[in-house]
């Protein structure tokens, strides 16, 4: 069944969007201005993050690195991370199991 969720600010510059959700896995658009930040936070969710567009600087626990368009990497249960956007642009991130705060 297709549903359609709400567009929802998450902080100065950044909106969330639910894309596609099932108890198991989760699929969220987040749209950034350029200077708008992913605060620093962990989750018991594994996270994969694919960078539709702009560039970005992510801190994941004690590393820090830039991607742009096309780039994707996977953030462990747990782990610490947070993002700057350098250039305006929209992340897709995946989060298994579901993550129902986002509900």
């Amino acid at each position: 069944m297709l549903q359609s969720f709400p567009t929802v600010a998450t902080g100065a510059g950044v909106t969330r969007q639910v894309l596609a959700e099932a108890p198991e896995l989760m699929v969220v658009a987040f749209t950034f201005e350029a200077g708008g930040e992913g605060s620093l936070h962990s989750h018991p969710h594994v996270q994969s993050t694919y960078v539709r567009s702009g560039r970005f600087r992510f801190t994941l626990g004690e590393d820090s690195f830039e991607v742009g368009p096309g780039d994707s990497f996977v953030i462990p249960s747990g782990a610490t991370h947070g993002c700057v956007c350098l250039d305006a642009g929209q992340l897709v991130d995946c989060f298994t199991p579901r993550r129902d705060d986002f509900l």
